[in-house]
């Protein structure tokens, strides 16, 4: 096949496919992120094969560079610095093309850390909806939360370690203390799965984090459930209990936002 992308080990090295070693000892040329990076990998499988860097900083200038090979009929395996090319690492842009040209292309199945971290989240993994990594820009990303609060998927994202404070903190104000999981190192020695709530998350981060971070958060309740909390709020209302102790006790059970609650308690009360 003239186009390969080729899923590399996201952490442990023994997590690549037969098939996959075969592909780059055959290609022509390996396009990679990381020169360095990808030469561990293939110096450990004895791989001496022509490599050229291939990153989202570069991927526009070397488009022609590689479709230019490809159009000789050469091979071209495309991989990332680790998992499968393509989603949030190069690939797509050179994928695209060689379809739009009518050149055969392949992926193959491997690694990629989306997959076990939904399962390893303990929520439900049937739907669920992927987003990548949020948005640089505050505006952007909450954009982009408002847009999937109410989806009833189980919601997924990257999430970069210097920016998990921030990310999550606007998360929990758009989405509420929704259950979610956030997988790191998955593969390495230091993997770990931290399982709660959004909040209890926030918390651990203050500890500090490192790593490749996968964050899986619970979809919006039923409507069955919304009615739930909707009808203890009143129950508590008539109780007599205030406005702030109200909103932290459905937050604490149902994960909704405290804006929504508070919003809804006070209108019931006019």
């Amino acid at each position: 096949m003239p186009l390969s992308l080729v899923p590399t080990p996201i952490g442990n090295l023994e997590d690549i496919t037969l098939r996959a070693l075969r592909v780059l000892r055959e290609a022509d040329v390996i396009a990679c992120e990381d020169t360095r990076t990808s030469g561990i990998l293939l110096h450990h499988y004895d791989i001496k094969r022509p490599l050229t860097s291939f990153h989202v900083h570069n991927e526009n200038d070397k488009l022609g560079f590689l479709l230019e090979k490809l159009r000789r009929g050469e091979k071209v395996a495309v991989i990332s610095d680790a998992g499968t090319p393509g989603i949030s690492d190069p690939g797509w842009i050179l994928l695209k093309s060689a379809i739009d040209e009518g050149i055969e292309a392949e992926v193959l199945p491997g690694p990629s850390a989306l997959i076990p971290a939904v399962l390893l989240s303990g929520l439900n993994p049937q739907p669920f909806a992927f987003f990548g990594f949020p948005p640089e820009k505050h505006g952007e990303r909450v954009k982009l939360f408002e847009a999937v609060k109410n989806l009833t998927f189980t919601l997924c994202f990257y999430i970069s370690p210097h920016k998990a404070e921030n990310h999550i903190s606007d998360m929990i104000s758009i989405f509420g203390n929704r259950n979610a999981a956030l997988i790191r190192e998955i593969s390495k020695i230091y993997q770990e799965s931290i399982r709660g709530n959004l909040r209890t998350i926030l918390e651990r981060l203050t500890q500090g984090v490192k790593g490749e971070l996968v964050l899986v958060i619970s979809g919006l309740e039923s409507e069955s459930v919304n009615e739930n909390w909707k009808s203890e709020a009143q129950a508590m209302n008539n109780e007599g209990m205030s406005v702030k102790d109200i909103v932290s006790k459905i937050e604490s059970k149902y994960g909704i936002s405290r804006n929504e609650i508070r919003k809804y308690i006070i209108a019931f009360r006019k």
